[in-house]
This record gives structure tokens, sequence and C-alpha cells, in this order.
């Protein structure tokens, strides 16, 4: 895919060839190898297109740190989807960003670069029930990240989700409110 295509604000997801691919979209009610097991949104850095992510399953440095990191990271699209192993959807915006928004959205995600992965809250916004009562029992705290409560707080930020705690929203269950609420447009394959 040539990142011409892709514009500030959508999402990219995931959907590994593997045994944790397969469990996490299991766990989130997800389809395996067609789900959603991880989740990226695009954003712009040194006038180019990239992938904000945070993930601890990337062997790509960071753009911004200029080496391999954990946690939230800035990516070259071609770079990270070259030898992955599994699919990878390009989720479009329906309305695309007005300048200001695109300024909001890059100045929000480059202020979380290098926090941490969130592997507690990544596990505890699994399933619908269980990320309900999580969201009941705790407030968002985004001093660490999981992917898609980066990806969510980015759309919130730009009021393109409502939702109280961006804390509880695994990849399929943001991309299903996204696909739902017309926000995002139809899913392309593109890896």
């Amino acid at each position: 895919m040539h990142t011409h295509n892709l514009q500030d604000g959508d999402l990219v997801t995931f959907s590994a060839y593997t045994a944790l691919g397969v469990g996490i979209n299991l766990a989130t009610y997800g389809v395996p190898f067609f789900g959603a097991s991880h989740i990226a949104i695009v954003g712009t850095y040194d006038r180019k297109k990239v992938l904000f992510e945070s993930t601890t399953l990337n062997d790509v440095p960071c753009l911004i740190q200029g080496e391999r990191v954990s946690g939230v990271q800035a990516t070259d699209f071609d770079d990270r989807t070259r030898n992955y192993r599994g699919k990878v959807f390009h989720h479009p915006l329906s309305v695309p960003l007005t300048r200001v928004e695109k300024q909001r959205l890059n100045r929000f995600l480059l202020s979380h670069i290098g926090k941490d992965y969130d592997a507690i809250g990544a596990f505890r916004s699994g399933g619908i029930a269980w990320s309900w009562i999580e969201s009941k029992l705790r407030r968002a705290d985004l001093t660490s990240l999981f992917c898609s409560e980066y990806c969510a707080a980015a759309h919130k930020k730009l009021n393109r989700l409502e939702t109280k705690n961006v804390s509880r929203w695994s990849p399929n269950a943001f991309i299903r409110r996204q696909r739902r609420d017309k926000i995002v447009a139809r899913k392309i394959r593109v890896h």
C-alpha cells in the first residue's frame, strides 16, 4: 500500500497468524485471521504519514526514539507491514479531519511517544462483560497505554468517539463501534 492513501486519523488493524493473535481475537469476539488483534492510528511525523501504536511486538525502530522500543511508538507503514505475519486492514475515516483536527491529533499522538505498554489494561479490555465491569471500577489511565486505548483516546480527543472510559476498548470492540457509528468506512485489506 502506498502511504499516500493513508490520512491522519485513519485506523489500521492487524490480524496476526500467531497463537497470541488468535487468542486476542477469541477473547474480544473477533474472528481469528480476520478480526483485529492489534490496532494503530495514522498521524504525521516529519511530513510523512506514519503509524502511531502501542505494542511490545515490533522489530522496527521507532522513527522518533530511534530504536526498537516497547510501548508507544511511531513507525513507517511499509517497514512495519513488510514482514508482518498476518493480514493488515486500512479503515479510512468517513469524514477526513480538518487542518485544526490534524494538528490536535498529531500533538496528542506525539505527547504520548515513549509511554510504557499497558499489558494489564489490555487484558482488562477483553470480553464485553469484563471490559464493561472494569470501566465502572477503574477510571481511564493514560500513564501507560495499550493499542486500542491509545487509538480510542485519540478519537475521543477529536470528538470521533463518545465514551466515558477509553481504557475499556479492545481492538475489536473499538473498530466495531467506529464502523457502527460510521466514523470509519469499510475496511480495505492492504497486506
